[in-house]
């Protein structure tokens, strides 16, 4: 039988939108749209790398929660509100995601408040970062 796990946060968000932060059905692990909001606090950073480093605390301390990691990612999705902080928000996300790799879609759509800079989605699968992975390059 499969079984499913579902994370909850204690966002207020989660319960108004009856959704879980993370699912997870075996070894497959989806992540919900995560913004920059630190749970202790509540609050939001201002600046975009700031809410960009609490969108990754967030969502590890998630992943973490079914023993997975970001090394497990192998899928993301990046919104980024303002398209002029799309490349300083994806040198950020390059550093993290280094030689992990995961395919990844960036889009700079609305987001569902103006104070959310950015927010980030994520599919892993559970022993991805120790699995035999072999890379291709069609560049070479």
């Amino acid at each position: 039988m499969t079984d499913i796990i579902k994370v909850k946060t204690g966002s207020k968000f989660e319960e108004i939108g009856s959704y879980s932060r993370l699912v997870c059905v075996d070894n497959w692990i989806f992540v919900s749209n995560t913004a920059g909001r630190n749970p202790d606090t509540k609050e939001i950073p201002s600046d975009v790398i700031e809410q960009t480093e609490q969108v990754f605390r967030n969502i590890e301390t998630a992943l973490a929660s079914v023993d997975a990691s970001f090394a497990d990612v192998v899928m993301s999705r990046v919104f980024i509100q303002n398209p002029a902080d799309t490349h300083t928000v994806m040198e950020y996300i390059g550093s993290k995601f280094h030689s992990i790799d995961p395919a990844t879609t960036v889009t700079c759509p609305p987001l569902g408040s103006t104070t959310y800079k950015v927010e980030l989605e994520v599919t892993a699968y559970k022993g991805a970062a120790s699995a035999n992975v072999k890379k291709i390059n069609l560049a070479n």
